[in-house]
């Protein structure tokens, strides 16, 4: 059967995507949930509409890369420094109680020790598109809350990295703990050096985002900005979208912020809805017909939604219960991390299909079911003045 033409399939995803936007916010519910249920639709699995293949692929991730850089503009490096050291309890407890809770699960459904610690591993990081695009949606990114879930969501993605480093060295028998190190530090130094010197350099010359004489307005800079760190994030071995927030907060303190927000959205708006529609059309309904699969998504589901939550909350409290609430729900969500790594330990022999299956379908369903949840929380602790 030939394949539907790419810009058809781009269109069909699009205009999915965008439908089920529509239709969520018409019934009060979070209009990503209806992007990706739309990718569901018209993916592989249901009408074959779109495909994951490459150059469908890009959209999504040049999608889930303008996305982080918005958040990133929105956000200020300040605010999240005065966060650090909750965002740091909560990325740590919320990285290491996931990671034994899938130890646990592993042995229960009897997959080998690289097939454990592969599973482990696929529990550990968030997806801070998910979280962060409610947030924005609530106007909460600038709240205690709001602020920690991004710095914790940052911190557990170079946490993971780490645990990716050393699950991979331990599949394939031997662990390079010094060439761990050095991933581990480039990744801090990457971070901490470019926010330092950016956001420095742009708080001494604000206007420098114009200066360029190809550059009447500050999107063209903002946008080589943002792809060669995204890259550079990429290249360290951290996600790309770490890199895109990165260059979103640096820009952010141009004083051409407001301009380039206003150039930004349309483009975000016109891409970020196939990166949900991607994530959707990952999912395979049909693939957990029999009760032993469903048995195994509802109890990898279980573990992974309870051990983050309870990770973060505990990692959080410090900041009191209601905004530690809503910071540990907000860090449920997983992303396309683990996804990786359910790719990396298919390949490695770890994981069986089914298995894979099982990890995708997670990360999906806890997608689909933290924001319905963080919206009325957010609220809640909104009118306790406890965000």
């Amino acid at each position: 059967m030939e394949h539907p033409p790419v810009l058809f399939q781009l269109f069909a995803v699009l205009l999915a995507a965008k439908l089920g936007d529509e239709l969520f916010k018409r019934i009060g519910q979070p209009a990503l949930v209806g992007e990706i249920l739309g990718g569901v639709v018209v993916g592989p699995a249901l009408l074959g509409w779109y495909e994951l293949r490459p150059e469908t692929e890009l959209f999504a991730q040049i999608g889930a890369v303008l996305l982080l850089f918005e958040v990133g503009v929105h956000t200020r490096v300040g605010d999240i420094v005065r966060v650090g050291p909750t965002a740091l309890l909560a990325a740590v407890f919320g990285v290491v109680i996931p990671f034994i809770g899938g130890l646990l699960l592993g042995g229960a459904f009897g997959l080998p020790t690289d097939g454990r610690l592969f599973l482990a591993a696929s529990l550990t990081a968030t997806s801070v598109a998910v979280s962060s695009s409610v947030l924005a949606s609530l106007d909460a990114l600038r709240s205690i809350a709001g602020r920690t879930i991004l710095a914790a969501a940052v911190t557990d993605d170079v946490l993971g990295l780490l645990v990716v480093g050393v699950v991979a060295g331990l599949a394939a028998g031997e662990v390079d703990l010094q060439h761990i190190g050095l991933v581990l530090l480039l990744a801090v130094a990457f971070i901490v050096i470019v926010v330092v010197t950016g956001t420095g350099i742009l708080r001494r010359q604000r206007s420098l985002l114009t200066v360029p004489r190809f550059a009447e307005t500050p999107f063209l800079p903002g946008m080589i900005i943002m792809l060669g760190l995204a890259a550079l994030a990429a290249q360290i071995g951290l996600a790309a979208i770490i890199g895109a927030f990165i260059a979103g907060t640096v820009v952010g303190e141009s004083a051409e912020r407001e301009a380039l927000e206003v150039e930004t959205a349309p483009v975000g708006a016109f891409f970020t809805p196939f990166f949900f529609g991607f994530i959707g059309a990952q999912v395979d309904p049909f693939a957990f017909a029999s009760p032993t699969a469903l048995l195994m998504v509802g109890s990898l589901l279980l573990v992974a939604v309870a051990t983050k939550f309870a990770g973060v909350f505990l990692g959080a409290l410090r900041g009191g219960w209601r905004r530690a609430l809503v910071i540990g729900w907000g860090m449920v969500p997983r992303g396309e991390v683990e996804i990786v790594i359910a790719g990396l330990a298919l390949a490695a022999g770890a994981f069986d299909h089914e298995t894979y299956a099982v990890v995708v379908a997670m990360v999906v369903l806890t997608m689909l079911m933290a924001p319905p949840l963080l919206r009325p929380l957010v609220r809640w602790a909104e009118s306790s003045s406890d965000l």
